[in-house]
């Protein structure tokens, strides 16, 4: 994983391709019977939880004018005076994709496969609860790739291990148990299990080789800067270490 692709700068359109291409990936190995399909959450972000930095600006600041000049008489007759502030609507949601394993003939949704994004773990993250509270409950599997460092990560009933990045598979039989994998900057992206009917079993994704392939076409190496720090959280002293070597000679 590259941890530069936290930069809000990058991580949409990273998270657009990588989508498509797990999706490819994912729709090669299934049974005769199973499809893939992509589709879209809608979040309503909270300004006051989200990181700012993550926000695109889909805001429109209202002043109403004739509010603010009418202090004289009217204002006058009451007990309290207000205080004039300017309305911060949000117009337009934030939307993210996810992808959809189906079963022919009915259709059936079996298993949902999640690409978290920063809106996810900050300022959407109550709204993401939900909809994966309602999965769970519905009997569907659900797998959740965790590339992002920042961010509130999801709860469980015991404390995630002190790793940079997860993946969590949880299956519909049986119910309330999730798989976590976990995995440091310092090693490739792992194989995982994508879930199916219990009698269909499971199919493997490499996450490597689906990244690396992301990661070339959208040519990030030729965008980003490699000589300013990595995004935040700040890494532990020996994996910055670590980082700064692999990065000598890059971008000279």
């Amino acid at each position: 994983m590259d941890p530069y692709l936290e930069d809000p700068a990058f991580w949409s359109d990273f998270h657009h391709r990588f989508i498509d291409d797990l999706s490819d990936t994912i729709a090669a190995r299934l049974p005769e019977s199973y499809f893939t399909k992509i589709d879209e959450h809608v979040i309503i972000v909270d300004p006051e939880v989200a990181d700012p930095q993550l926000i695109k600006p889909d805001v429109a600041v209202e002043h109403d004018a004739r509010v603010a000049g009418r202090g004289g008489r009217a204002l006058a007759e009451l007990d309290l005076q207000p205080e004039i502030v300017t309305n911060v609507v949000q117009l337009d949601p934030t939307t993210y994709g996810y992808i959809e394993i189906r079963r022919m003939p009915e259709r059936d949704l079996v298993t949902v496969v999640e690409l978290l994004s920063p809106v996810n773990k900050n300022g959407g993250r109550g709204q993401y609860i939900e909809k994966r509270q309602l999965l769970l409950r519905q009997k569907i599997n659900l797998v959740e790739i965790d590339l992002l460092r920042g961010g509130r990560r999801i709860s469980f009933s015991k404390a995630l291990a002190d790793d940079d990045y997860f993946g969590f598979v949880s299956r519909s039989e049986p119910q309330a148990i999730c798989e976590v994998y976990h995995w440091s900057v310092r090693r490739q992206l792992p194989r995982l299990p994508v879930p199916l009917r219990l009698e269909d079993g499971d199919v493997a994704i490499d996450l490597q080789e689906i990244f690396g392939g992301t990661f070339n076409r959208g040519r990030y190496d030729r965008q980003i800067d490699y000589h300013k720090e990595p995004p935040a959280p700040p890494f532990s002293p020996d994996d910055t270490e670590w980082i700064a070597q692999r990065l000598r000679g890059v971008g000279k």
